[in-house]
């Protein structure tokens, strides 16, 4: 069967609840709220046997075959859906754009969920071999453009540096990497947390809040409700706050990470849902927001 840019790949095999596609894919089912919610000329489907996992992506510009592939890899907390307003002006612009839920995120299956789960699968090369793997379900030998954010830059750094024959241009977005660790590789470096909390008002990095056990069950039980927790998450971090304003750091100590806003370096003892309570927007600003509804 030949894909969707005009490379020959595998005939699938169906089950009686798949569809095939034009292109001889196999399309499982996908939530019809996903599929409603994205723009004309953005599709869904699910791509199985993807080192281990099935994995969710979204398509543009696969009508045309023999374009450029563009691949963007959304961040934390986020997913494919976050590039569908970028997705249809690159199809404009020639290229074949595959947006992936990564692994942990979405509509892509297959991954450890469990808090005590083997945390090895989650390593960035073991990420860059998904990527690679849905290459070589989609027969993609080349990828023109590697856009990550947030934490997909990294991930996108790594598969530019150890496959650049795929991967010829890269975009970082808003995380730069810092190269590749130095020989011989250093120990895990605590003493950051530890001066955190030994500061006269003590803190942590909200990285270190996430990695606790109970950070899952505190967010979606937020005293405040899910919603109203979300919505101030994503305003306090957002530029409608006033109070977001960026300066450079003069290195990585706990009094300098100690100017960052709260949703970056939280008090001690608060949770997330506290953390950012304080910030959640009047009814107002939330009525008249138009990024996010």
């Amino acid at each position: 069967m030949v894909n969707a840019i005009g490379r020959r790949g595998p005939a699938p095999t169906a089950s009686a609840s798949d569809k095939i596609d034009q292109n001889g894919y196999r399309m499982t089912s996908i939530p019809t709220a996903l599929s409603n919610a994205l723009p004309a000329g953005i599709r869904v489907r699910r791509l199985q046997g993807i080192n281990g996992l099935d994995m969710q992506v979204l398509e543009a510009g696969y009508e045309t075959s023999g374009r450029p592939c563009a691949v963007l890899l959304h961040g934390f907390p986020e997913l494919a859906y976050s590039w569908r307003k970028v997705m249809l002006p690159l199809a404009k612009a020639g290229f074949y754009v595959i947006a992936p839920d990564q692994r942990g995120y979405g509509g892509t299956s297959g991954w450890d969920h469990r808090y005590d789960g083997d945390l090895d699968s989650y390593r960035m090369l073991n990420l860059v071999r998904d990527l690679l793997a849905m290459l070589a379900v989609l027969r993609i030998d080349r990828v023109d453009l590697l856009a990550g954010h947030d934490f997909g830059s990294p991930v996108a750094a790594w598969a530019a540096l150890v496959r650049p024959d795929i991967f010829r241009t890269v975009s970082l977005m808003s995380a730069p990497f810092a190269g590749p660790p130095a020989l011989p590789l250093a120990s895990p470096n605590l003493q950051i947390h530890e001066a955190l909390a030994h500061l006269p008002r003590p803190r942590r990095h909200y990285q270190w809040y996430y990695s606790r056990p109970e950070a899952n069950a505190e967010m979606l039980a937020a005293p405040q409700g899910l919603a109203d927790f979300l919505r101030a998450y994503y305003h306090v971090k957002s530029a409608d706050w006033p109070g977001n304003q960026p300066v450079p750091l003069s290195g990585w100590t706990a009094d300098q990470l100690a100017l960052l806003p709260e949703y970056y370096v939280m008090d001690l003892a608060a949770d997330m849902p506290a953390t950012v309570a304080p910030f959640m927007p009047s009814r107002a600003v939330v009525e008249s927001n138009t990024w996010l509804t």
